[in-house]
């Protein structure tokens, strides 16, 4: 099993969900990635890609952090 640094197996999360998560469109989670503003995908095989939930979630933590500030 792969695990991140802090030992929590990684899960891996195809678009619908990350778009549920976000509320982001398909379009928008791809640009903000290629600029280094949203987690990059993960290659699975093939054309097949998936990001990790953990990076997702950090990623939607950090927006409500700084919203609050």
């Amino acid at each position: 099993m792969i695990t991140e640094g802090s030992n929590q197996p990684i899960e891996f999360i195809r678009l619908p969900e990350v778009r549920r998560l976000t509320s982001l469109g398909t379009t928008k989670i791809y640009e903000m990635a290629s600029k280094g503003q949203f987690p990059k995908q993960v290659k699975l095989g093939g054309r097949s890609v998936a990001w990790v939930r953990s990076e997702v979630l950090a990623w939607s933590r950090a927006k409500v952090e700084a919203s609050r500030e």
